[in-house]
């Protein structure tokens, strides 16, 4: 019997539910047919036409990314700027696009804790658990260093390459050494003071803003990677998601999922 979308659409939402999303999201089917047979999946983290162009020279008629394409309703697909391009591309393709993005990073074992075993993190446990909806979800993870304690700039330049990071910045270095981390894939600074709570010493996630370096007032050291940085992490989780419940058809990680920040070094 063929893979559908909706078939691989239920590998996902049974590690990561739809209702675990924020009010705000849009994870799910945002183009598509969930009846259409599945001929290859490719995986990104945003779609661009870099992406469909390769969706399109592998024969993959299903690009599951992880943040949605579309945040708010269209009102009119006439080129007018990429998203409408985009869609508009994916239709007449017969390409469906499917999201997995809050839903992903508040599961149990989503993003965060994918982070934190890249980083080599042990006794990893929800930094800011949310009890109303499945047991264990939550926003990011706290969790210890194997061994000694190591010194925070060391941390740091190892997590810069562990992540391909350009640069990180931090805030002012009130932490000789580390053992505790926290973190929190994507925009993360309104958990700065979940980080000091947990006893963390350092808290690391993206998209801090000039006044969240003065937040951690001595307590924590908080490093910012990048948002695409610390979300590259979701092509491989949601490889592994996907390919445990069904491994009969090619899923392929994006070569064009890239940074749309750069840097000048």
């Amino acid at each position: 019997m063929p893979v559908k979308v909706k078939d691989v659409a239920a590998a996902i939402e049974a590690f990561a539910p739809l209702s675990l999303q924020e009010e705000y999201d849009n994870s799910g089917l945002n183009v598509g047919d969930y009846e259409a047979g599945v001929t290859g999946v490719l995986l990104c983290v945003d779609v661009t036409e870099s992406v469909i162009d390769e969706a399109l020279s592998l024969d993959a008629n299903l690009v599951v990314s992880h943040h949605p394409l579309l945040f708010h309703p269209l009102r009119q697909l006439v080129d007018a700027d990429f998203t409408q391009r985009i869609v508009r591309r994916a239709l007449l393709a017969g390409i469906s696009l499917y999201a997995a993005h809050t839903n992903l990073d508040s599961a149990d074992g989503g993003m965060s804790f994918r982070l934190g075993q890249l980083l080599g993190l042990q006794n990893m446990r929800t930094l800011k658990p949310n009890p109303e909806t499945v047991p264990e979800s939550g926003f990011g993870i706290v969790g210890e260093l194997p061994g000694r304690a190591r010194p925070t700039l060391e941390f740091l330049r190892e997590t810069k390459r562990l992540l391909n990071c350009d640069a990180i910045r931090y805030s002012a270095l009130c932490r000789e050494t580390v053992s505790r981390i926290a973190l929190c894939t994507g925009a993360g600074a309104s958990m700065i003071e979940d980080a000091v709570a947990a006893g963390a010493d350092l808290y690391l996630s993206s998209d801090f803003k000039y006044n969240d370096f003065y937040t951690p007032d001595g307590r924590i050291v908080a490093a910012d990677v990048g948002h695409f940085e610390s979300e590259y992490c979701a092509i491989a989780l949601l490889h592994d998601i996907i390919t445990k419940k069904i491994a009969t058809f090619a899923v392929r990680k994006s070569e064009h999922s890239i940074n749309p920040v750069n840097y000048l070094v």
